[in-house]
């Protein structure tokens, strides 16, 4: 992270606020899909690494169907 500039986040941020990226038109409801994810059990005091197993993957996915239009 000794590389990391701040003007790649404000260059894309930019970007997606162009192309309305975080819109969303509640008039448009052709496409339906729902998508449901389950908590992340609190095991032990902390969370751990392994709780990005069960949420990562299906938030992932539900925001790249969310930017195709559903």
């Amino acid at each position: 992270m000794a590389r990391y500039g701040t003007a790649t986040d404000k260059k894309w941020q930019k970007k997606w606020e162009e192309t309305n990226l975080y819109k969303f038109d509640e008039n448009n409801m052709d496409k339906k899909l729902y998508v449901l994810e389950m908590f992340s059990y609190p095991s032990g005091s902390q969370l751990h690494a392994g709780h990005w197993f069960n949420y990562g993957p299906v938030d992932s996915w539900a925001r790249m169907k969310r930017m195709q239009g559903y």
